[in-house]
């Protein structure tokens, strides 16, 4: 039952979003519980503004009344980063309805779009007119650009383009007070003080809702290779990253590494899709972009490919020959954490090292973990390009997913976050902080940085409305 502030906050917030834009009471699921269905609250009301003046509105209402608010996107967030409290007190504001293409500037190589796009729509929309915007990730169906950019987002292409923040130039968002800041100009250069577009990717909500960005396009590539490779060890997998990144250069766009475990599980939950090559310690899914000719693409990448086979880098290899073979082989590696989500419940681990730490990092850690917990099976994938592994660590065959995770999560995130830290690498590489990794982030991060990223929350958000409880 809701008190009469609430209802009163109600009222007003159908005046501004109208009443069927206002969702209570039951069938809020969607909305309340996160991607993995770890996280699970209550809102007070899921509000759906349909403008940036609505947004604004609602900020300036829930600051009235005193009321937090739950920025929200697709909902694909793996870190507990959008899912209201148990309190029933907070707005979880949902910006699905902030769908627009504003424009795309094909001279300026720039597209503008609300934060409510899914990121398929301007991808395709880029395609359209010829083209690229280069974030990818397996979310793409369902993810939006605010979020994307509200948690700089990584994906399969930061080795050539980088993640969400290099590929957006120009924010408008809504402020803790509700006002509205436009940065949308689209400018490649621009040093008039403070860049508050970067200070705003990657806050996960917590200092400003992001309500549009201008993203920077590219030209699209006269063509792409794909191959799948499989190596002995990942010691390899570097060394063969070392020779493409020679041989290729910035056409290289993607190099993608996928332990035995983690195609196993792809075997075994959907046999329907073909493995062209024969079980290997280690696969590695490499594509380069062209953007001359596909014969030159050809010439450069086969050349590549015959001297990491006359090296022993590479056991064996297959190339895509059709853009309908290319997505197979992407869906393979995209494949992976539906795979291992059937297999049962994990524990996740989205880290960063120097990709000279990597192997390295592995190989102590596999038998460190296997030491203290004998019989569990580990998924490693991730993007060996730009040093992002997932190291996701399963219960052992026959196991209670359920009560491994509830007994022995924290034991394990420690070994591996402890290990991470020692070798220079970081417990977030892509998915953020969220409410997850957030005492995690403390004893971890430096006491001064912390300090900062405090003042920086206290003078942006001064009464801690927007998004508590998350980051710091």
């Amino acid at each position: 039952m809701a008190t009469p502030a609430e209802t009163s906050l109600l009222d007003v917030l159908r005046g501004i979003v109208g009443a069927s834009n206002v969702l209570t009471g039951d069938g809020l699921e969607a909305y309340e519980v996160d991607w993995r269905k770890r996280h699970h609250g209550r809102a007070l009301a899921v509000a759906r503004p349909a403008s940036t003046a609505e947004v604004a509105a609602v900020v300036r209402a829930c600051a009235a009344h005193r009321t937090s608010i739950v920025p929200q996107g697709g909902n694909t967030g793996l870190v507990g980063g959008s899912t209201p409290d148990a309190s029933g007190t907070q707005v979880l504001l949902s910006l699905t309805r902030m769908n627009a293409i504003r424009g795309v500037d094909v001279a300026n190589l720039t597209m503008t779009v609300e934060a409510g796009c899914v990121l398929q729509v301007v991808q395709q929309t880029a395609a359209e007119r010829g083209l690229l915007f280069a974030l990818s990730l397996a979310a793409e169906g369902s993810c939006t650009i605010g979020g994307n950019l509200a948690t700089n987002a990584g994906g399969t292409q930061v080795l050539r383009y980088g993640n969400a923040r290099e590929q957006c130039l120009g924010l408008e968002f809504v402020t803790a007070a509700g006002e509205v800041c436009d940065d949308l100009a689209g400018l490649r250069k621009d040093n008039t003080g403070y860049d508050l577009r970067d200070l705003l990717i990657g806050s996960e909500g917590t200092l400003g809702i992001i309500t549009a960005a201008t993203l920077k396009l590219e030209p699209q590539p006269a063509a792409r290779t794909t191959a799948l490779v499989t190596l002995a060890s990942i010691d390899d997998a570097v060394a063969w990253l070392g020779l493409a990144q020679a041989r290729l250069g910035a056409s290289l766009t993607g190099f993608e590494i996928m332990g035995a475990f983690a195609l196993e599980l792809v075997a075994k939950h959907f046999p329907q899709q073909r493995q062209p090559l024969e079980p290997a310690p280690w696969t590695v899914l490499i594509e380069q972009s062209d953007p001359e000719s596909a014969e030159h693409a050809a010439s450069v990448f086969e050349s590549a490919l015959e001297t990491a086979l006359e090296r022993g880098l590479v056991r064996d290899a297959v190339l895509a020959s059709s853009l309908e073979q290319s997505k197979a082989l992407w869906h393979l590696r995209e494949s992976i954490p539906l795979a291992q989500a059937l297999e049962g419940l994990n524990i996740k681990h989205d880290i960063s090292l120097p990709v000279s730490r990597i192997a390295e990092f592995v190989a102590a850690t596999d038998a460190e973990l296997q030491q203290a917990f004998a019989g569990v099976r580990l998924v490693n994938f991730g993007h060996l390009g730009d040093g992002n592994l997932h190291y996701n660590v399963q219960c052992p065959a026959g196991g209670d997913a359920a009560a491994f995770l509830r007994e022995h999560e924290a034991a394990v995130n420690t070994l591996v976050y402890d290990a991470v830290t020692r070798r220079g690498g970081s417990i977030s590489a892509e998915h953020g902080i969220g409410s997850l990794k957030r005492e995690e982030l403390v004893r971890r991060k430096s006491p001064v940085a912390l300090q900062l990223m405090r003042a920086i929350k206290s003078a942006l958000d001064p009464d801690g409305r927007l998004n508590p409880g998350r980051v710091v």
